[in-house]
């Protein structure tokens, strides 16, 4: 059951939203335009608002019925699966098996993995996001940030979303945050040489 649960994890997270909506309903591969990167935020700039929340929408249920499928159909398989079964299907975004295994960056499937897993520690992630896209216009910023208030969180015990200091799920975290950081590398060596795309700039 637990290999049926990650196999259909990484199919869920596999479906590459951003590409089958920019070949549907555009003619083109996303991958070739923008930063070339198949993710809500190039949907956005590539396609406009309409698309990006599309994308936005559909990679956050990935990530967020990844995690309740787990808890609702293999609840009596393991107590760890959903957690392996939410960072499954990022990976799948990440390398998805119907997209040649070039996806996205994973920060919409990862945030509605969190807030299927930890549902209040979304809401710092969000906020956390929000003010740093604001002050700097740079989203990649945000996203990393973001995603590093979440093993913060879950180590000191934030909402008491880890009562018994469970280390799995601390390491779940701290795993899931820095697959982020990691696949905005570029971006970073783009932001310290002062290159990196800021939100709403015009070309």
């Amino acid at each position: 059951m637990i290999i049926m649960g990650v196999i259909v994890a990484y199919l869920l997270g596999s479906i590459p939203t951003a590409v089958w909506y920019g070949k549907i309903f555009h003619g083109v591969d996303i991958r070739q335009h923008g930063s070339g990167n198949a993710g809500a935020t190039n949907s956005l700039r590539t396609f406009g608002r309409k698309a990006g929340i599309i994308v936005l929408v559909i990679d956050f249920l990935k990530g967020f019925l990844a995690v309740l499928s787990a808890q609702f159909l293999f609840s009596d398989t393991d107590k760890y699966l959903p957690l392996m079964m939410g960072l499954t299907a990022v990976i799948g975004h990440l390398y998805p098996v119907f997209a040649q295994f070039r996806g996205g960056k994973g920060v919409a499937t990862a945030l509605g993995v969190i807030a299927a897993s930890f549902p209040l520690t979304v809401i710092i992630c969000i906020v956390v996001f929000f003010i740093l896209v604001f002050l700097t216009k740079y989203v990649s910023l945000g996203s990393m940030i973001g995603a590093l208030a979440f093993p913060i969180q879950v180590a000191l015990n934030v909402w008491d979303v880890n009562p018994k200091q469970d280390p799995y799920y601390l390491a779940f975290a701290c795993v899931l945050s820095l697959i982020l950081v990691f696949t905005h590398r570029h971006n970073i060596q783009r932001l310290m040489n002062g290159t990196e795309n800021k939100f709403g700039a015009k070309k």
